[in-house]
């Protein structure tokens, strides 16, 4: 049974593989022999491979060891972790933060353990799979959204009573599309229907907003007008996990139910010390959110110049969206030929029929970087399109 579905995800051009880097920088990376201008790492602001951000997690590695040893409320938790809880809370605007292990554990997490069978949930069909994962482990009715489609949402909320809690829960900038979640709209509605309201911010912290806090600062929208700030360590900030921001009552109800939480090691202390380096950094540098926005701008403009089908956007996250699968992967093997990595996305990643070509940029990437993938596109445009 295995074989033939293996079979047929290969037919149909969906079989994946892993591939393994080496001598890997925030804009460069070998495969074998080749060595790519890398242009699909969520390393936004060129934070992973900073040394800094790399002499403070070798420094929490010496002081706390290299793994957590247990669970954050036996043995997991030191004064680094506290630390960092602080500084995103900070970031956030919130009362508080809780950090997980990972973004898809700090979905998994807040959701379960706030909404149950007797409750509902509002959610955009475009959101990340960790938040339909969690919509759905939490056996709440889920009511799916039209993309960004606030008339669509608020007919959904009208028709719905009775429910002892419900939540609207979207992508703050969706990660495969890179547009960003209509906020203000959120959260008028959040307002009129007496809704909680769950944000996000994976692809948005350390990206957007006048401070890079994400979403609700890019809005200008207080931030106690989203009740969860959800966002991860692991793409702008250069570490690993994720966590949850928000008020000090839900902090404390998330500690003690969302069991992501309770029954998973703690975050390694590399991973915590990379990440306070990495908010200070972002924080005192906001020239790296600067250049970010520019190249991303300056990229879209220049493979719309092409005639490709470029995701309308502002954010560093570039779909070039070409149908189907065969047509994406052969474009990529082009884009490859041309020393320039950026894979394929394919279902059921996107839907069926927007297979693409998604391209992440760095506040690392020069205008000469930009011009080898313009051209590189340009090539294949013309190998692969009709």
């Amino acid at each position: 049974m295995l074989e033939r579905e293996l079979e047929h995800l290969e037919s149909a051009h969906l079989l994946r593989a892993l591939t393994a880097f080496s001598d890997v920088t925030s804009t460069r990376v070998t495969i074998g022999n080749h060595r790519l201008l890398l242009c699909a790492s969520n390393n936004y602001l060129g934070l992973a491979t900073d040394e800094r951000v790399q002499k403070a997690a070798i420094t929490a590695v010496r002081r706390y060891g290299t793994g957590a040893t247990g669970s954050r409320l036996t043995t997991g938790h030191t004064d680094m972790h506290a630390h960092l809880e602080r500084s995103i809370a900070e970031l956030k605007g919130t009362a508080a933060a809780l950090l997980f292990s990972s973004g898809y554990l700090a979905n998994l997490g807040a959701i379960t353990a706030l909404l149950g069978p007797e409750d509902e949930i509002f959610s955009d069909e475009l959101n990340h799979a960790s938040i339909i994962d969690g919509c759905r482990l939490s056996r709440a009715r889920v009511n799916v959204y039209r993309h960004s489609d606030m008339d669509h949402l608020e007919s959904l909320l009208r028709k719905v009573t009775g429910a002892r809690r419900r939540m609207i829960v979207t992508d703050g900038v969706f990660s495969m599309d890179g547009d960003i979640a209509r906020l203000p709209d959120l959260v008028r509605l959040r307002d009129d229907y007496h809704t909680m309201l769950m944000v996000d911010d994976a692809h948005a912290t350390g990206v957007i907003g006048a401070r890079g806090a994400g979403t609700a600062d890019h809005f200008g929208v207080p931030s106690e007008a989203v009740d969860l700030h959800m966002g991860t360590l692991s793409k702008a900030l250069g570490a690993e996990g994720g966590f949850v921001a928000g008020s000090a009552k839900l902090i404390a109800f998330l500690t003690n139910r969302a069991r992501s939480f309770i029954f998973n090691t703690g975050l390694a202390p590399a991973s915590v010390g990379a990440a306070v380096a990495s908010i200070e950094i972002a924080a005192s540098e906001p020239e790296r959110r600067e250049t970010l926005e520019y190249n991303g701008i300056l990229l879209r403009r220049r493979l719309e110049r092409l005639g490709l089908s470029v995701v309308p956007g502002v954010t560093p996250i570039i779909p070039v969206v070409l149908g189907d699968a065969k047509r994406a992967m052969t474009f990529s093997a082009s884009l490859l030929a041309s020393d320039v990595y950026a894979p394929a996305i394919r279902p059921p990643t996107v839907p069926t029929g927007s297979a693409r070509i998604r391209l992440t940029l760095t506040a690392q990437h020069s205008k000469e970087d930009i011009q080898q993938i313009v051209e590189a596109f340009a090539e294949a445009c013309s190998k692969v399109l009709p």
